[in-house]
């Protein structure tokens, strides 16, 4: 009879436990970030990677900055919540968008 008692138990453990932190994948091709806008969680990494023969970056003014090269990847893990806008210095024009979660 007792392992019926340790059941909803350990259900409940299961259910309270924190997510683990997600990797959110956005591609880099032809000069546009892709999904050009992410839902994210504090905790969580974006990982671009760039499919261009040519550099690019992500960054966030007066926040981060992520060189990503030519042909490879690049990454920023999230520490605030909030609505975050970014884009590639050398292509202004390429503009993405990340909501952080809590």
């Amino acid at each position: 009879m007792r392992p019926l008692l340790l059941a909803p138990m350990l259900a409940t453990v299961l259910i309270a436990s924190p997510a683990l932190p997600a990797t959110i994948e956005v591609t880099i091709d032809k000069l546009v970030f892709l999904p050009a806008s992410v839902q994210a969680k504090i905790g969580d990494t974006i990982e671009w990677t760039n499919k261009d023969v040519i550099a690019h970056t992500a960054t966030v003014k007066g926040g981060w900055d992520v060189m990503i090269p030519a042909k490879s990847k690049g990454k920023v893990t999230l520490k605030a919540a909030g609505a975050v806008d970014y884009f590639c210095r050398f292509h202004p024009n390429m503009k993405g968008h990340v909501e952080v979660a809590p």
